[in-house]
């Protein structure tokens, strides 16, 4: 009887155990799955970078002074303007703009990316260049900016 009372016990355990230890992994792999999602759309944002933006923000984003706007350390990409930042990325800009305390009066294109590119492109400059965001760019973000 001891033997059978002993045993229950251990199998009860052990699915306890095993019910519990199954839960946890699939937490992590959440975040490792947000985690592949944003590097997968911070190296196609780079190449979107590389394409569109590059040639007026140059290669670490550090703009020209008093032409175009830096990225780089910009307070333009900070969770108070992140709408903002999102609508002159998807439409353009024209007027004046200060950034980082310098005020710049020109005109930025729109490039007529699509959704996605713009939420990859976003995704890029927000974590390069001293810029850091825990919030990640989606298309539907992007789709829900209007002019």
């Amino acid at each position: 009887m001891k033997i059978i009372f002993l045993s229950i016990a251990v199998l009860i355990i052990t699915i306890t155990f095993f019910t519990k230890a199954k839960f946890k992994p699939e937490e992590k792999n959440l975040d490792y799955s947000i985690q592949d999602s944003l590097k997968k759309s911070i190296t196609r944002g780079e190449g979107v970078y590389k394409d569109f933006c590059i040639q007026c923000h140059l290669g670490k984003g550090e703009g020209v002074s008093g032409t175009f706007p830096p990225l780089a350390k910009s307070n333009w990409l900070t969770p108070k303007r992140f709408k903002e930042a999102i609508k002159v990325v998807k439409y353009g800009q024209e007027g004046k703009i200060t950034v980082n305390g310098q005020t710049y009066n020109g005109i930025m294109a729109n490039l007529e990316l699509y959704d996605d590119e713009v939420a990859d492109v976003m995704n890029y400059i927000m974590n390069s260049w001293g810029n850091s965001q825990d919030t990640m760019v989606t298309e539907e973000m992007v789709k829900a900016i209007s002019k």
